[in-house]
């Protein structure tokens, strides 16, 4: 098992990773807002892992700060999908509650490495 496998932020950035590849599916988002947020949900995720496989803590500490500006990414696409009427305000809430979560999470890792 990797050490990342091992973290339950990453269990939770894959768990909102699957919810957004679901979303995506299940809507018709323009290209450029379908690949912005797949690449930002992804680099949540993508970038715990990474940053648990870096030997120093600054490196790691980078990594996870790249993953908690991606999850701000993300928000910020949801509240913008949020006024336009492409998400439910229930949906909405639903993922900025678990990009809350995962962001408080990966403070939480990032203070812990100065």
């Amino acid at each position: 098992m990797f050490d990342f496998e091992k973290l339950n932020v990453y269990t939770k950035a894959k768990a909102y990773n699957k919810k957004v590849t679901t979303t995506l599916q299940e809507n018709s988002f323009d290209s450029i807002t379908y690949n912005q947020l797949r690449r930002a949900s992804f680099s949540i995720m993508l970038n715990i892992a990474e940053g648990t496989g870096r030997y120093t803590n600054p490196d790691k500490r980078n990594f996870y700060v790249i993953a908690r500006g991606s999850a701000f990414e993300c928000i910020a696409i949801f509240d913008y999908l949020k006024d336009l009427e492409m998400v439910t305000v229930s949906f909405y809430k639903e993922v900025y509650g678990d990009l809350e979560e995962i962001s408080k999470m990966l403070f939480a890792m990032i203070k812990g490495l100065k």
